[in-house]
């Protein structure tokens, strides 16, 4: 009788190859013990109990953190957002209230799958948010905050940095390539997060006129975001940047991925002004006909200043698609001193806080009394740079103080408006 080996059998089930379904055994890494080296050997009816137990495990563990996001959602309430948002970005009622409901409705999109059978059938169009704002006034730090709030992965892109595919410059896949790398590419949590594009109205075309030269940094560069907006699987370069002929590509599905895009718009205001004027010209007299050709009747509640249509935009120069793949639109207000002067001392991350945190780290005690905080915040807004240009006044401001900070180590620092004026010098004799 042949003499049986202990290493022909399974080190899990204990059966010898030689039986029936056993297969040849995979040898596994060695362990070693007291005595010798041991390698161990599994055959392939055990090795497919693993991979199905690991699956089945992996299947588990992507379920819970869906219903976990769901139930998030559903806690989660419109009102509880703004509250957030007011502890980091000061004013803007009315676009938190907004952003604040198409998140909500956004994610409800995302992680609903049960249903009544009445709408079984019916499915859920995304929908994208252009943030239309002076610079300064808060645009990119509300979509981050949001991000934040929602605990979603989140990227921002410049506009002027794309061009159609094909020409030089970052192609609009590698916008969601910064989504992957913020979120250490995971594909799953990147197809449900936030990308914020910035200074979107640098895309606007160039013009109204014919030219041979294609506009590839501008209405080029909207119909390359189309599909992007819209929702599809494209192809993204792991190492960013453009793409190479035999590199491997990331697919990843854009249908979930909420799309902020922000921008100035400089001259918005004219053309709104220009289609007021033109609807007002039209619906004065005892003529007038709402069916005659180019006139318009006045909408209840329409507020000239605030009230923004899709054909304004595209008469600045945004191609109709691209509207309309951007269906909610919030606009921001101008910065009042009021608003500035809360910017520098309220919010959670306030500056004065920030700078006030460095002095700490010196030992130092440092304050502004309310009529510097105030002529500070009168003069950012005479040079309408908004909340931005806070940070190069303080600068200025408290630049000689913190070259010689060594001198007030242990002691205390209160900054007065009389200070403010010397430190600007030429700049506040203007104001």
């Amino acid at each position: 009788m042949p003499k049986i080996k202990n290493d022909e059998f399974c080190s899990m089930c204990k059966k010898h190859k030689s039986e029936i379904g056993v297969g040849p055994l995979v040898i596994g890494p060695p362990s070693r013990s007291a005595v010798k080296t041991i390698s161990k050997k599994i055959c392939g009816q055990c090795l497919k109990l693993c991979q199905s137990s690991s699956s089945i495990y992996r299947k588990k563990k992507k379920d819970d953190e869906k219903t976990e996001s769901l139930i998030d959602t559903k806690k989660l309430l419109p009102k509880e957002i703004v509250r957030h948002l007011d502890q980091v970005v000061v004013g803007q009622f009315a676009a938190k209230k907004q952003l604040a409901i198409a998140m909500i409705n956004h994610y409800k999109r995302v992680f609903s799958e049960k249903t009544t059978l009445e709408f079984n059938d019916t499915k859920i169009e995304k929908s994208n948010v252009l943030l239309i704002g002076p610079t300064g006034s808060g645009k990119t730090l509300l979509a981050k905050t949001l991000a934040e709030i929602l605990n979603v992965p989140f990227a921002i892109a410049d506009a002027t940095a794309l061009t159609q595919s094909g020409y030089v410059g970052e192609d609009v896949e590698s916008i969601i390539s910064k989504l992957l790398v913020n979120c250490n590419f995971d594909v799953a949590k990147a197809q449900n997060g936030i990308v914020f594009i910035d200074e979107i109205d640098k895309i606007a075309k160039k013009g109204k006129s014919l030219s041979i030269s294609r506009d590839v940094s501008g209405e080029g560069v909207q119909q390359a975001l189309l599909k992007l907006l819209e929702g599809s699987v494209i192809n993204v370069s792991p190492n960013g940047g453009r793409k190479h002929p035999n590199e491997r590509f990331i697919e990843v599905d854009t249908s979930n991925i909420l799309f902020i895009c922000g921008g100035a718009f400089a001259g918005l205001e004219e053309i709104i002004s220009k289609r007021k004027k033109r609807i007002f010209n039209n619906t004065i007299g005892f003529n007038f006909n709402s069916k005659e050709p180019g006139c318009k009747p006045m909408q209840s509640g329409f507020s000239g200043e605030s009230r923004i249509s899709q054909d304004d935009l595209i008469e600045f120069g945004l191609i109709p698609e691209f509207v309309g793949r951007l269906p909610m639109l919030v606009r921001l207000d101008n910065l009042e001193i009021s608003d500035l002067v809360k910017i520098i001392k309220e919010p959670r991350n306030a500056i004065l806080k920030q700078y006030q945190k460095l002095a700490i780290l010196d030992d130092v005690d440092l304050s502004f009394s309310d009529e510097a905080i105030l002529f500070v915040a009168g003069l950012v807004y005479e040079l309408g740079t908004g909340a931005r240009g806070l940070r190069s006044v303080m600068e200025l401001v408290l630049g000689e103080v913190f070259f010689n900070i060594e001198d007030f180590r242990g002691g205390k620092i209160e900054i007065n408006h009389v200070y403010v004026k010397q430190a600007l010098g030429l700049i506040a004799s203007s104001f």
